[in-house]
C-alpha cells in the first residue's frame, strides 16, 4: 500500500522541506563528517551537484524559452533586478562591516545577491496574485540559464580572494560540475525528456536528497573548522535585518519601477515576484563549487532569505489576489500574446 508522505498545516509559514533543511544543519553540527567520511560526503556531494545541473537542463524547454523572447522587455527588467540591482546592493553591505557584519557574513551576503531567480515559487505567487504566469515562467528560466554563467563569473568578481578567486582550479570546476551537466541535460533533452516528466514526482525527491547532502557537507566542512565559533546570536540578528532591508528594497524597487517603465499590473506582478527572489535550490550547488571548504558561512545567509522571501511574498500574493484587476490589463497585448499551454498555476513554492 502506497502511503502519502504528510504534509504540515498551510497555514505555517514553511513547509516539510524548510524543516529538512534545519535538520540536516542541526546534523552536521551534532554528527559532523570527519576523516574518511568526509571524504566520501564530499564526493558524493560533488556527484550530486553535477545531477542537479543535468536535471536543470534536461527539465528547460529550449522551445518554451525562445517563444518566452516575444516578452523581452520584461524578461531584461527580470535580468536586471537579478543580476544588476541586487548585486550593487551586496556591494553596498560592504559598509556594514565590521560593525554590523564579519567579512565571512558579507561575503555570504553579497553570493546571495549573485544567484539567479527562483522558477517555481516565483510561478506560484505569480498564479496566487493573478499575474502574468507565463512571463513568470520564462523569466525564471532565463534567469536560472543565465546564473549558471553570470553567477560563478559575477562571484569570480566581486568576491575575489573571499569566493576562491577566478583561478583555473576554479574555472574548470564550474565548467566540470556545472555547465558541462547543464550542457548535456539540454543535449539529452530529447531523449529522456519524457522520462523526466513521467517521474517527475520521484526525481523531485532526488532534487531535494541532492541539496540536503550538499548542506550537511558544508556545514559540516564548517564544523570541523571551527567556523561557527564566529556567529554569534548578535551577528545572526543583525543578519536578518541586513536581509530583511534588502528583501522590502527589491520588492519595492521591482514594483514601482516596473510601473515607471509603463507595464501593466500582471505583468509588474511577474517583474516583482521574479524579480526579488533568489533561488536556493541553484545557490547551494554553485556555493559548493565556488566556496569549497568555506562554503558553509557562505549559504547560511541565502538559506535565511529562502525563508524570508516565501513568508513575506506569500503574504503579498494574496494581497494583490485581493485587488481590482487594472481596466487594460485584460487587453494588454503583451499578456496576450505570452498567454497559452504554459499556463499552469499548479505549482509548488518550496523552491
Amino acid at each position: 500500500m502506497s502511503r502519502r508522505i504528510p504534509r504540515l498545516p498551510s497555514w505555517l509559514p514553511f513547509d516539510a522541506y524548510l524543516l529538512a533543511l534545519a535538520a540536516t544543519v542541526a546534523l552536521a553540527a551534532l554528527l559532523p563528517a570527519r576523516g574518511t567520511a568526509a571524504d566520501v560526503a564530499s564526493g558524493a556531494s560533488t556527484g550530486a551537484v553535477a545531477l542537479l545541473f543535468f536535471l536543470y537542463g534536461a527539465r528547460l524547454s529550449t522551445a518554451e524559452a525562445l517563444d518566452g523572447l516575444k516578452h523581452w522587455r520584461l524578461h531584461l527588467t527580470v535580468l536586471a533586478c537579478t543580476f544588476v540591482v541586487f548585486p550593487l546592493l551586496g556591494l553596498a553591505s560592504g559598509g556594514l562591516v565590521p560593525y554590523v557584519l564579519t567579512p565571512e557574513l558579507q561575503a555570504g551576503f553579497l553570493f546571495l545577491c549573485l544567484v539567479p531567480s527562483t522558477i517555481q515559487s516565483s510561478i506560484a505567487f505569480t498564479s496566487i496574485a493573478r499575474g502574468n504566469v507565463p512571463a513568470a515562467i520564462c523569466a525564471g528560466s532565463f534567469s536560472s540559464l543565465a546564473g549558471i554563467l553570470v553567477t560563478p563569473l559575477l562571484a569570480a568578481l566581486l568576491l575575489g580572494s573571499t569566493g576562491g578567486g577566478f583561478s583555473v582550479d576554479s574555472l574548470l570546476k564550474i565548467v566540470f560540475q556545472l555547465l558541462v551537466p547543464f550542457l548535456a541535460g539540454q543535449l539529452l533533452r530529447r531523449w529522456v525528456g519524457g522520462f523526466l516528466t513521467r517521474h517527475k514526482k520521484v526525481l523531485g525527491l532526488v532534487d531535494r536528497g541532492s541539496i540536503l547532502l550538499v548542506v550537511y557537507t558544508a556545514f559540516s566542512e564548517g564544523m570541523v573548522a571551527g567556523v561557527w565559533h564566529q556567529v554569534t546570536p548578535a551577528r545572526l540578528g543583525a543578519l536578518l535585518a541586513a536581509e530583511a532591508v534588502l528583501l522590502a528594497l527589491m520588492l519595492t524597487l521591482s514594483w514601482y519601477g516596473a510601473r515607471k517603465l509603463g507595464f501593466g499590473r500582471a505583468d509588474r506582478i511577474a517583474i516583482q515576484f521574479a524579480g526579488s527572489k533568489k533561488s536556493l535550490a541553484a545557490g547551494l550547488p554553485m556555493a559548493s563549487v565556488i566556496f569549497g571548504a568555506h562554503a558553509s558561512l557562505a549559504v547560511l545567509p541565502l538559506m535565511l532569505f529562502h525563508q524570508m522571501q516565501l513568508m513575506v511574498c506569500a503574504v503579498i500574493a494574496k494581497r494583490r489576489a485581493r485587488e481590482p484587476e487594472e481596466p487594460s490589463a485584460r487587453d494588454d497585448p503583451a499578456v496576450t500574446a505570452a498567454s497559452g499551454p504554459l499556463s499552469d498555476p499548479a505549482v509548488t513554492v518550496g523552491r
